[in-house]
């Protein structure tokens, strides 16, 4: 069995106190060290940094699958019981999708 290395993944944000509400108790990720500008989470075994950037536009988006999917993003990959627990834990907190999980 292979043994995935955790990565590092930088992302910019528009608004710091809003995205740290949503990974801190919407996903319900462990927050880490942080500051003004920027906030470490642990993302599934991975870290994941919010960096403030109040100069942010609208994504783009590539169409897949016949959905507008905005570029860049990212996800984890689960086995499909913690897909659907994670996705029925989100629909009932945030009920708002961009793309429904």
């Amino acid at each position: 069995m292979h043994t995935l290395s955790p990565f590092h993944l930088a992302i910019p944000v528009d608004n710091l106190s809003r995205c740290r509400t949503f990974y801190r108790d919407t996903l319900g990720l462990e927050e880490g060290r942080s500051s003004d500008h920027w906030v470490d989470f642990n993302f599934f075994g991975h870290q994941l940094v919010i960096h403030l950037d109040d100069t942010l536009k609208e994504a783009p988006t590539n169409s897949v699958d016949g959905k507008q999917v905005p570029i860049p993003h990212f996800g984890v990959v689960l086995d499909m019981n913690s897909f659907h627990e994670l996705a029925n834990t989100l629909k009932e907190k945030e009920g708002n999708f961009k793309i429904e999980p």
